[in-house]
């Protein structure tokens, strides 16, 4: 079963559904045999940093609502985060553009270890605020994973994956996803937003149900031909 899931890092809806997925995903009977891949979707591409502006500043200005609604916003924000477990730590967080880690998600993919760093980006923004936009942040990440420094560093002096994030973005855009996180399960089934793990259990058992193989035997059975013959 293949599971894409369009995502930004600086989503923390996103960060909160991958806990709620993995939860459901965790008592699935098939889990060794589902495919996850994380597909780009950036939520401001053209994001530019603005040095000393803080999350708070900066959503109070992309919702137009006062300084004081986008601290409270984010003060909830934490609170959700803390019932799946997670440490949201907004006062260091460094709101900056994601190109370049969604670049180095792709990468990572070709490595087979995608899942892995986008736990580890997620983390660095939300709990450990670091700059998920430097590139040295991002190469000392992509290291921790067992990517090599140096085609880390080729990947960014070239326009490697570029196409391949604008490409992500273009598919959520057809597919109707103008939010996320979005998960389709098996280019069939889509669910929208950081849903309950119930209802991811709920997804995965119909996908499975549905995909199950026939299981063949060899061994002679009771049957009846179209000709009348039952043996």
């Amino acid at each position: 079963m293949k599971v894409e899931i369009w995502s930004d890092i600086v989503c923390p809806f996103c960060y909160i559904g991958k806990r709620k997925f993995e939860k459901a995903l965790e008592n699935f009977p098939g889990k060794e045999d589902v495919e996850v891949i994380w597909r780009s979707f950036q939520l401001d591409p053209g994001m530019k940093v603005i040095p000393g502006q803080s999350v708070d500043q900066y959503l109070a200005k992309r919702k137009g609502v006062s300084l004081e609604k986008g601290k409270e916003m984010n003060a909830y924000m934490s609170g959700v985060a803390r019932e799946v477990g997670l440490e949201y730590n907004f006062d260091k967080a460094i709101i900056n553009n994601t190109l370049d880690a969604h670049r180095l998600l792709h990468l990572a993919k070709k490595k087979g270890g995608q899942n892995e760093l986008k736990e580890k980006l997620f983390a660095a923004y939300y709990t450990e605020g670091k700059d998920i936009a430097d590139r040295s942040v991002l190469t000392s990440i992509g290291e921790s994973i067992g990517l090599e420094a140096e085609e880390i560093s080729r990947m960014f002096s070239s326009d490697e994956f570029i196409d391949k994030v604008q490409y992500d973005q273009h598919v959520a855009e057809e597919i109707g996803a103008n939010g996320v996180p979005f998960y389709v399960f098996n280019n069939k089934y889509a669910v929208s937003g950081a849903q309950a793990p119930d209802v991811f259990t709920e997804v995965l058992n119909k996908v499975w149900e549905e995909e199950k193989p026939i299981v063949a035997s060899d061994e002679p059975g009771l049957s009846c031909t179209p000709e009348g013959v039952c043996t």
